[in-house]
């Protein structure tokens, strides 16, 4: 590639987690392997998805008959049941390390995200332009203060 950037990210063997180091850097990456996954999933609102696809988050696979796609756009007035399949579609593919999810959408299926307990893919939930970040909303957030002793 002419970018130095991309020079530097195609030279590195772990691109995805340049910034965790070292041996924990190695292990993420072999245990993704194992399970072919190394794809970001995208669930939200048309801007957010858009963007995530120009940053080049974007992937289809036309082996498939569907056309197996690694995103899923919603609105207001998608059904929860097509949501809560594209979450499960999603979460099961083997080839996805890490679902971001809008925290308006997600707080639509929040009964969803309560109980999944895997891993892999790791779900990040983001605020959308319409609305802030709301820490009290975020699973990985209750997640963390449960671990610290900060929340029953």
């Amino acid at each position: 590639p002419s970018c130095p950037l991309l020079r530097c990210f195609s030279r590195h063997p772990y691109p995805l987690y340049i910034n965790m180091g070292g041996n924990k850097a190695k292990a993420m990456f072999k245990r993704a392997s194992k399970t072919g996954g190394t794809l970001v999933a995208v669930i939200g609102d048309e801007d957010t998805v858009t963007g995530m696809l120009l940053a080049g988050v974007g992937n289809v696979d036309k082996s498939t008959r569907e056309h197996k796609r690694n995103y899923f756009v919603c609105d207001s007035k998608t059904p929860v049941n097509e949501i809560e399949e594209a979450f499960t579609r999603l979460t099961s593919d083997g080839d996805i390390t890490v679902l971001i999810i809008t925290q308006t959408v997600a707080s639509t299926i929040r009964h969803v995200l309560d109980s999944y307990d895997e891993m892999l893919p790791a779900i990040i939930e983001v605020p959308t332009k319409s609305a802030p970040y709301d820490p009290e909303g975020d699973v990985v957030m209750h997640k963390i203060r449960r671990k610290m002793g900060m929340e029953a």
